[in-house]
């Protein structure tokens, strides 16, 4: 077999990409400075530049700040060239972002669901997208795709929501063709936690670390679990529904909102508490910070039960950092320390344990990242299809 031969237009390519990436990192960037990043000839960087500006992909911008800059011209990239669009699909509410192909969000709302039906979460998003739009002046072929995320477990094969049963109907239709059929935009629909992970990944508390988990605690309990740098989903995409991870086990390891509430209950019985039906969460954690013994007793049952799911994930997967998000899991102040302490106890390597950073934008920024990875290497490709 004789030796490959580089082929001019993939050389072609790869300049104009390293040089698009180059400025996206840099800018505003001079030629000489593209050159000496990239490790490009100065020539070289001059015909890929003509091409990306002739695509509308880059244009010539002033110098930031005051110092001299001796006749060089300044470059960025055209931030509207494309977008993007988040969406965070709850069993409450609906949250939406725009952002343009930098990576810069132009604009986010939040809707509060009439009912949790996939009927209505469709129109709902329909008129999010709709007005994201509009209000922006962004028109729609500018739209590259749109990123879902949903609260189920999305089946790598056939692309089907399973286990989604906090919004009604989601894993009976197709919901991806049908929002996609709707909108007229691509749809790539993916686990919510799965994305949370990826968010955090990107712009969180997980940023430039290869081997972390997510674990989101609330209502319900899930995982999104990035390896070597990469989102493991598994082999039928349900990698990280922790809820089954207590087979045989029955109720008295659940960290989610119900079992922690009727831990509260039974604890309350008889005792001097300020603790009170319903017993939610959230006044079961205030309680403990104002000192209520059973409060407290209830966290470091909590924190008990936290750990005793993250054990096994830190045992198998040696993973670096664990991050904590969801109603419960971000009530860091009164859990980590606990947490902390029994992972210390049970296992030779104890990862790290942080709060997440992104809180509620967790899932639309993971998103966004999913998103701009699709859209970015889109724009490239489409701009000698005059489509740009």
């Amino acid at each position: 077999m004789g030796a490959l031969r580089a082929i001019p237009p993939l050389l072609k390519d790869l300049n104009e990409r390293t040089v698009l990436e180059t400025i996206r990192t840099g800018a505003p960037i001079s030629r000489a400075e593209i050159s000496r990043r990239a490790g490009i000839s100065k020539p070289t960087v001059s015909l890929a530049l003509q091409s990306l500006l002739e695509a509308g992909l880059v244009r010539e911008t002033t110098q930031d700040g005051d110092g001299p800059s001796y006749g060089a011209v300044f470059f960025e990239a055209v931030a509207e060239a494309a977008f993007v669009l988040g969406i965070d699909l709850g069993a409450r509410f609906v949250r939406a972002a725009l952002c343009d192909v930098l990576g810069d969000t132009r604009a986010r709302q939040d809707v509060e669901l009439r009912e949790p039906s996939a009927g209505t979460a469709l129109d709902a998003i329909a008129g999010m997208v709709d007005e994201l739009c509009s209000g922006n002046g962004v028109e729609h072929d500018r739209i590259d795709g749109i990123v879902l995320g949903v609260p189920g477990v999305v089946e790598r094969e056939t692309g089907r929501i399973g286990l989604a049963m906090n919004v009604s109907g989601l894993g009976d239709r197709d919901f991806r063709a049908e929002l996609a059929a709707r909108l007229r935009l691509p749809v790539t629909v993916e686990n919510d936690i799965n994305l949370a992970a990826l968010g955090e990944h990107w712009r969180g508390v997980a940023r430039g670390v290869d081997d972390f988990v997510f674990i989101s605690i609330g209502t319900g309990l899930g995982a999104g679990l990035v390896l070597r740098g990469e989102l493991h989903r598994g082999h039928h995409g349900a990698a990280g529904e922790l809820d089954y991870t207590r087979a045989g086990h029955g109720e008295a390891h659940d960290p989610c909102a119900g079992n922690i509430a009727a831990l509260a209950r039974t604890l309350a019985a008889g005792a001097t508490t300020t603790l009170e039906p319903p017993f939610d969460p959230r006044t079961i954690f205030a309680a403990a910070r104002a000192g209520d013994v059973v409060a407290r007793q209830v966290v470091t049952e909590e924190a008990r039960r936290i750990a005793l799911h993250i054990a096994p994930i830190a045992a198998v997967t040696d993973v670096g950092l664990v991050v904590l998000g969801g109603g419960i899991g971000n009530n860091g102040d009164l859990l980590y320390d606990g947490i902390r302490s029994l992972l210390d106890e049970w296992l030779p390597y104890p990862p790290r344990v942080e709060a997440s950073s992104l809180g509620d934008a967790a899932v639309l920024t993971g998103a966004l990242a999913v998103g701009l990875r699709e859209a970015r290497e889109n724009v490239f490709l489409n701009r000698r299809a005059g489509r740009i």
